[in-house]
């Protein structure tokens, strides 16, 4: 991460009161770059719980966390035009209170959600992140539902603030650290038969309908964990993956996509090495691997135990292998030699290019949550849905978590692709190819 810089006054002086600054890590300036009002760059979490919160009570607990976690707390900084960096502010409060309590209504759950995808928290407001805690009437509990800015914070760094909060929330000691996300270690397999050079298959368009709306669309689902012997060589990561897989080389055949059994797909999946404890960095910290797949491997009547074997086999040898977080070309791409506005019009440019050789689509699996979410008298979270952005030319997004013995999955699409129908359609493919890794089938 970046070094914090302290703004000075002339003579070298640091200016008191000023904002410190921490200019963009790559991950953040590439998704500032390619920012669209069309499709927001979200992240979407939902933590269902089986009571009531505090309003007040809960206010204060966020405020905690927050500031027990200060590199939340940012905004872009204004910058001229002949300026080489993005650069943060850390802002030490919040410029506006981004806790809400929406008037508990029917369809609010429904209203939170579609808001969550269709619009983005300010970048030039700290913090970039919102949560409304949604009530319905006739129903019990509540949910706690987080829109992140994925330009300034993913998924596993919400989920940190989350569980800080929880634990001042239900005045809990803090647990002890839960171990880091290590890469297994092990020898490195050969080359994925999705060679880096071949153009993957894209997910073949559905039924958006007539004049689809831009913007991106969601189905939530839960299913029971996979089975899996003991000591199996492959883990529930690698199950979801050949889920994953199989499902979107389906859709395709089904969709009669051009040399459906024919193209290679690649996967796009984050790794995050970070650990789970309350000094666990903040930000984007993941880092991108691709796994591919031969289409001779996705065809009807697959080996499941071998694809299973095979993926485990790539999987373990991505994340045992060192990579900068978006690859070393983006690294290249935001060297601060030309000014941020010439580097953002390249990065564009180059991102129009590479679309056809985008990876098929992305899994995002946080796993097994290692923090209990217990919000006191409001009781331990029942489910955690979140969701990562589905912009084109992916066009879709499996992301998963689990939470009390149970998988919870969202499937997010861009409705200029896909239609809801269609949603429904994949997630109907999924369920059946899941349930074909489980220890009970293979």
């Amino acid at each position: 991460m970046a070094t914090t810089q302290q703004p000075r006054a002339r003579g070298g002086v640091p200016r008191p009161g000023a904002p410190a600054r921490v200019p963009f890590p790559v991950v953040d300036e590439v998704a500032r770059h390619c920012a669209q009002d069309a499709e927001p760059n979200t992240v979407h979490i939902e933590i269902h719980l089986p009571g009531r919160v505090d309003e007040a009570r809960l206010r204060s607990a966020f405020a905690e966390a927050l500031a027990r976690h200060p590199r939340a707390l940012m905004r872009e900084r204004p910058r001229s035009l002949l300026a080489r960096r993005y650069e943060w502010e850390l802002t030490g409060g919040p410029d506006a209170d981004p806790v809400s309590f929406p008037p508990s209504a029917p369809g609010a759950l429904a209203r939170a959600r579609a808001r969550a995808l269709d619009e983005a928290p300010p970048l030039t407001a700290s913090p970039p992140l919102r949560l409304a805690v949604v009530e319905e009437p006739g129903t019990e509990g509540c949910v706690l539902l987080f829109t992140v800015h994925h330009t300034a914070l993913d998924g596993p760094a919400c989920m940190r603030l989350a569980a800080t909060t929880a634990e001042v929330y239900g005045a809990h000691r803090v647990p002890p650290a839960p171990a880091p996300a290590r890469p297994a270690s092990g020898p490195l397999a050969g080359e994925s038969p999705a060679a880096p050079l071949a153009r993957p298959a894209r997910i073949a368009a559905g039924s958006p309908g007539p004049a689809p709306v831009p913007g991106n669309a969601m189905l939530l689902v839960e299913l029971p964990v996979p089975r899996r012997e003991s000591g199996a060589p492959y883990t529930v990561n690698d199950q979801l993956m050949v889920a994953t897989a199989l499902t979107v080389a389906d859709w395709n055949r089904a969709q009669g996509a051009p040399g459906a059994d024919r193209r290679p797909l690649r996967i796009t999946m984050p790794v995050d090495d970070r650990t789970r404890g309350p000094e666990m960095p903040i930000g984007n910290g993941t880092r991108l691997v691709e796994v591919g797949f031969a289409g001779s491997e996705l065809a009807p009547g697959a080996d499941i135990p071998a694809l299973l074997r095979a993926t485990a086999e790539r999987t373990r040898a991505l994340k045992a292998r060192p990579r900068p977080p978006l690859g070393r070309s983006a690294s290249l791409l935001t060297a601060p030699l030309l000014p941020v506005a010439a580097r953002a019009a390249v990065t564009r440019g180059l991102r129009v290019l590479a679309g056809p050789w985008t990876s098929t689509t992305l899994l995002s699996n946080i796993g097994r949550l290692p923090y209990p979410l217990d919000f006191g008298e409001a009781g331990r979270a029942t489910a955690v849905w979140f969701s990562a952005p589905a912009r084109m030319p992916r066009g879709l997004t499996f992301t998963t978590a689990s939470t009390g013995g149970r998988l919870h999955l969202a499937l997010r699409w861009s409705r200029t692709l896909l239609g809801d129908e269609d949603g429904v359609r994949l997630r109907e493919l999924f369920t059946r190819h899941l349930a074909s890794t489980s220890s009970e089938t293979v």
